[in-house]
């Protein structure tokens, strides 16, 4: 079982690149069996990060995050000749950042966090299916990811609601 992903688009981008390095979850997209997921797990610590700041430099930097992902991803998907691919994972970490604003403090809301993301990200309801298939570019890699942050951010504030 290989650990790692390897294919021709992959080889073309170099961890030595800041912004392929970023575009690939500090590396965590490189694995081979479900990179969204692991590129998932790599937001927890920038979340944990930048929970630091307060509402408003969190908000900030969450906003900053998507508007450089727009340029990481394109940079990389055209780097890679390959639209969205799989290894491409920071608009996972900005969707997760989406999920966690306002979120309640603890482990468990984290956990929450993270299943209620990747469950939108990979299901895909409408409108985010059809926004992942008619926009492309930088763009179109990170609008998919964005909207279903929120959603998961809309669901975790209901389970604060109904349970704090």
């Amino acid at each position: 079982m290989k650990l790692f992903a390897k294919d021709k688009a992959l080889a073309r981008l170099s961890l030595a690149n800041p912004v392929h390095f970023l575009a690939l979850g500090f590396g965590s997209g490189k694995f081979a069996k479900a990179p969204g997921t692991f590129g998932t797990l790599a937001g927890i610590p920038v979340y944990l990060l930048l929970s630091q700041l307060g509402m408003g430099g969190y908000l900030l930097a969450t906003a900053l995050v998507i508007l450089v992902g727009i340029f990481i991803c394109g940079k990389a998907s055209a780097d890679m000749q390959v639209h969205d691919h799989g290894a491409i994972v920071w608009d996972e970490i900005a969707g997760l950042l989406i999920t966690m604003i306002a979120a309640p403090a603890g482990w468990l809301w984290i956990l929450a966090g993270f299943i209620l993301f990747r469950f939108f990200d990979i299901l895909k309801p409408w409108p985010i299916r059809v926004l992942d298939a008619k926009v492309h570019g930088g763009l179109g890699i990170m609008i998919d990811d964005v909207l279903a942050g929120v959603f998961a951010f809309i669901c975790m504030q209901l389970l604060a609601y109904w349970l704090l």
